[in-house]
Parts: structure tokens; C-alpha cells; sequence
């Protein structure tokens, strides 16, 4: 077993292990926020409870997968969800704010992590070197052999429309997708593998057939219109700086809410970062849950300054309709917070809500619209 772990990226990482894995001939389950694969069992969290777990690690027993790769969570370490897994190989991609309305601390938050470093079935960790807390998980693992990954291991990185064209041990190759942070997740997925004994002439070749998983950095493939799951102030700010690198001469337009009872001290920060860097907000609901969405707003707001203009329109599908109709050519579009998740959760209610096919019938409307225009002309 591989299990990853960090604020933002386990995800991609994950997937990014598993299809390597998979086009390298080993058969691999993977297990996380988008679901299990290769299983019939359901999961509703990033890390599934412990039964679900073992059933699933059951089912890949007997269809004799050799590999399971688990999106490992802070809740499901504090929660003993794996207690007694045999994880062998363990991956660290970053750290920053989230979950402090079930760990109170950033410290207390950060504990819960680097628990997954200290088992002692792990043999070997993999590191992201360029981030802050670094140290803190080279220390929790000092009994495994620890890789260490940075952006400085690349040789060259040449950024376009389309992702990077880079150098990495003598390989010259594109990544098509977009974000500096993308490219951290691919080296910590290439040094999973070479922690794993394959060699750079079987792996090296094969990262430019990547591909993202759902709702990250998810373009919608007739506009330059972007669906993120980006939750955290750490991965909107990155978002937003991703679409600025990449489209420097276009402004940059967001939507996005933040989830009812969940870290509320993280709204006006994701406030204050988005309308420092963008140049439109447009606060909408997330999954207002229990907590009235204007409350929700409010907060956020609160992190904005008086002279930004912000637009503040709760229904999330016509905020997407309104954005995605009005955009204008040298606009980008970012819709963050919900991603993959197809449905969005109220108090008495869950309705079904995908922020991608929200943007293909908006797409279409604007397409008739014009046609009207048109005609009128």
C-alpha cells in the first residue's frame, strides 16, 4: 500500500501513482475522494471507515491487484481509519490551513499528518522539499528511507498555454496541464515510482501521458474556462496564479463560496487572497450545509476591502450561467470549491449540482444567444 497525504494534491498524486503504475503493467487499486476503483464498494469520504477498507482491500486480493494507493486524510488518522494497514510507502505533498473546525490548531492539525510517517510498517517516505513543513516530516520519519522532491529538479521549465515543456534527466518533454503545483505533484508521483525500483527510461517517458483527475484544473475544452476544486486560501491563491502565468495578458475572473460547518476562520482569508489577485469576484454558495449562506458570504467579505466591487450571487448555477455568458475574449474564468462533487448540500436538502455541466449548458445558451443577436442584426 501508498498512502499520500497533505493539504492539497493527494488526489493527483494519487491518480498520477496509479495510471504510472498501471502503464508500467502493475495492476492498482486506488482508493480516495473520487471513489475506489476496481470495487463495487461506495465511500463518501477521502478515506473510507475501516471496514469499507479492509472489504476493499479484500476485493483486490482476490482479483490479485498488487498495489493500492490511499488518499490518506488527517480525519482518518485521528480516527484510527487505518489502523493496522500494511502501508508500506508513504508520500507527503504539502501543508497549509484547512480542517481547523475539527483540529482547532494548525499544530494539532499537522500531528494528526506526520502520524502516517511514523508507522511502522513503512519502509520508505517521499518529500516535497519545498515546502514549509518539510523538516517536520523528515523528522517523523526517521526509521524509512526518505526521497526528497523540488521543483528545482527539473532542468528546465518552459511555460505555455497549454502546460510546460520541461528537462528532467536528460528527457525533454511537455506536461499539458497547468500550475507550477501540478508540476510538484508529477515529481512526487515520478519519485514514488523510482523510490519503487523503476528506472528513469520506464517512467520519464510516460509522464507526458498524465492525466489530471477530475474537477483539478479541470478546462473546459471550447473556452478558457477552468472548474477547481480549490478550497483552501493555499490552492485558490495557487489557482489564480496558475491562470495568470499562464494567460498573462487576460483578467482573470473567480467564483467561489466556502462550505457550511467547516474552518471558518479560513473565509475571509480566501477573501483577502482572491481580490488582491483577481481582477472579478463573484461570491456564490459552496455546500451551505447547516449555516445560512449569507453568514457564509458575510464572512468572506469580511476579508475583502470596502473598495473592491464584488458581485454576490448565491444560486451557483446562475452564477456560472451569468459568468460563463458575459465572459469576455480576453477573460479566464476560474470556478472553484466543488470540483468533482456532483452534488451541493443544504440544510433539509442535497440537490444535484456538477459545476462542469453547469458550464456546457451555459456554453450552449450563449451559443443561442448569439445566434438571436445575430439574427436581429
Amino acid at each position: 500500500m501508498i498512502g499520500v497525504t497533505g493539504t492539497n494534491g493527494k488526489t493527483s498524486v494519487s491518480h498520477f501513482i496509479a495510471q504510472l503504475l498501471t502503464k508500467l503493467g502493475v495492476s492498482t487499486g486506488l482508493i480516495g475522494t473520487l471513489g475506489i476503483t476496481q470495487s463495487e464498494l461506495p465511500s463518501s469520504h477521502t478515506t473510507p471507515d475501516i471496514l469499507t477498507l479492509y472489504r476493499t482491500l479484500s476485493n483486490y486480493h482476490q482479483k490479485n491487484i498488487k498495489v493500492a494507493v490511499l488518499e490518506v486524510s488527517s480525519h482518518a488518522l485521528a480516527q484510527d481509519r487505518i489502523s493496522g494497514l500494511n502501508i508500506t510507502q508513504a508520500v507527503f505533498t504539502n501543508f497549509s490551513q484547512d480542517h481547523l473546525d475539527y483540529h482547532q490548531t494548525l499544530d494539532a492539525y499537522k500531528l494528526e499528518k506526520l502520524k502516517l510517517f511514523q508507522l511502522a510498517s513503512v519502509k520508505n517516505v517521499v518529500l516535497n522539499a519545498d515546502d514549509s513543513s518539510h523538516a517536520d516530516f523528515d523528522n517523523a520519519a526517521k526509521n524509512t528511507q526518505n526521497y526528497h522532491y523540488s521543483i528545482n529538479d527539473f532542468d528546465d521549465i518552459k511555460i505555455n498555454e497549454h502546460g510546460f515543456i520541461t528537462h528532467l534527466k536528460g528527457f525533454v518533454f511537455e506536461i499539458p496541464f497547468l500550475g507550477e503545483f501540478n508540476l510538484m505533484n508529477v515529481l512526487a508521483a515520478y519519485h514514488t515510482l523510482k523510490a519503487r525500483n523503476f528506472t528513469n527510461e520506464q517512467i520519464i517517458p510516460l509522464l507526458h501521458q498524465l492525466n489530471p483527475p477530475p474537477g483539478r484544473m479541470q478546462k473546459n475544452a471550447q473556452q478558457l474556462i477552468w472548474v477547481d476544486y480549490a478550497h483552501t486560501p493555499d490552492a485558490i491563491e495557487k489557482a489564480i496564479i496558475t491562470l495568470q502565468n499562464h494567460y498573462p495578458e487576460h483578467k482573470i475572473r473567480v467564483i467561489f463560496g466556502c462550505g457550511g460547518n467547516r474552518d471558518k476562520d479560513k473565509r475571509a482569508k480566501m477573501g483577502k487572497i482572491t481580490s488582491k489577485l483577481a481582477d472579478t469576484i463573484i461570491l456564490t454558495n459552496d455546500n451551505p450545509r447547516d449555516e445560512n449562506p449569507q453568514t457564509i458570504i458575510d464572512d468572506i467579505l469580511s476579508g475583502i476591502d470596502d473598495s473592491y466591487s464584488v458581485i454576490i450571487t448565491e444560486n451557483r448555477q446562475v452564477a456560472i450561467e451569468n459568468a460563463v455568458i458575459t465572459l469576455g475574449e480576453e477573460e479566464c474564468l476560474l470556478i472553484a470549491g466543488k470540483g468533482h462533487e456532483t452534488t451541493q448540500i443544504f440544510n433539509h436538502e442535497t440537490l444535484e449540482s456538477n459545476d462542469n455541466d453547469m458550464v456546457l449548458a451555459a456554453i450552449i445558451e450563449a451559443a443561442r444567444l448569439k445566434k438571436i443577436k445575430n439574427r436581429q442584426r
